[in-house]
C-alpha cells in the first residue's frame, strides 16, 4: 500500500519527501595526521563527576533484531575466521588478531573491546556535557572502524584509561595507525585535548609523516 501511494505521488514531491526524510550523511574527512592533531582543540580536562554507568555500554547493538550487544557484534565484525553464532549469540570457535600486541587469539572471551578514546578520556575531553543518549551513542559506536577495536584483555587492561602521553600498544609498529585511530576518534566526536596529550601526538605525527587520519563527524 506504501509503495502504490508513493508512485501515485508527483516526482517533486518525491524529491522533497526523500530530502527531508533521508538521514544526514557526513562525508569522510582524509587528512594528514599532522593537520589532524593541530585541528584537535586544546582544553583542560576534568573528571569530575565522572562515573562509568554515565556511558551505558553494551546495548543492542546495530541490529537488535539478531540477539547481540554491541560487544559481540563488533567480535563477528572484527573475526578474521567467523565465529558460531549459537543461541543468546553465543560464539563458539573464531579467530582474532589484537593489533595493539600483535596477538592471535583464539577465543572471544580472551578479548576485550576497547574504546580507542576511553570512556573516562570522553567524559574529561568533553562528554560531560552530552545527553545520556549521547553518551550511549558514543559507548556503542560501530559507525567508524577505529572506535572499537577488539584486542587482548591484557593490552586493553594495561591502556585502562590513559591517553597517548601515557601509554603506546606495545607493538611499536602500530603507533602510528594508533595515533591516527585515536585523533579520528576525537575528531569523529569532537573532543578535546590536553596539553600533554597534544605534545605526544604532535611528536607522533612528525614521527609519521605519511600517516593519515581518516574520519566522518557523529551524527
Amino acid at each position: 500500500m506504501r509503495t502504490a501511494l508513493l508512485r501515485g505521488l508527483p516526482a517533486a514531491l518525491l524529491t522533497v519527501l526523500s530530502l527531508t526524510t533521508a538521514p544526514l550523511a557526513h562525508a569522510a574527512q582524509i587528512i594528514p595526521l599532522a593537520e589532524a592533531v593541530a585541528s584537535l582543540p586544546l582544553a583542560t580536562e576534568s573528571r569530575d563527576g565522572y562515573t562509568r554507568e554515565a556511558f551505558k555500554h553494551w546495548n543492542s547493538g546495530d541490529d537488535p533484531a539478531d540477539g547481540c550487544s554491541t560487544r559481540n557484534e563488533v567480535l563477528i565484525a572484527e573475526a578474521v575466521d567467523a565465529p558460531a553464532v549459537g543461541p543468546r549469540c553465543r560464539l563458539t570457535g573464531g579467530t582474532w588478531w589484537s593489533y595493539y600486541d600483535q596477538t592471535t587469539v583464539t577465543s572471544a572471551s580472551g578479548l576485550d573491546i576497547d574504546h580507542m578514546v576511553p570512556l573516562a578520556e570522553a567524559w574529561d575531553s568533553g562528554a560531560s556535557a552530552w545527553t545520556a543518549q549521547r553518551r550511549e551513542a558514543y559507548a556503542n559506536d560501530q559507525g567508524a572502524e577505529a572506535s572499537l577495536v577488539a584486542v587482548t584483555a591484557r593490552s586493553n587492561r594495561s591502556k585502562a584509561d590513559q591517553d597517548p602521553a601515557q601509554w603506546m600498544p606495545p607493538a611499536d609498529d602500530v603507533h602510528c595507525r594508533y595515533a591516527a585511530e585515536w585523533t579520528a576518534a576525537k575528531l569523529r566526536w569532537n573532543l578535546t585535548i590536553d596539553a600533554t596529550e597534544h605534545a605526544a601526538l604532535h611528536d607522533l605525527a612528525a614521527a609519521c609523516p605519511d600517516q593519515t587520519v581518516t574520519y566522518t563527524a557523529a551524527i
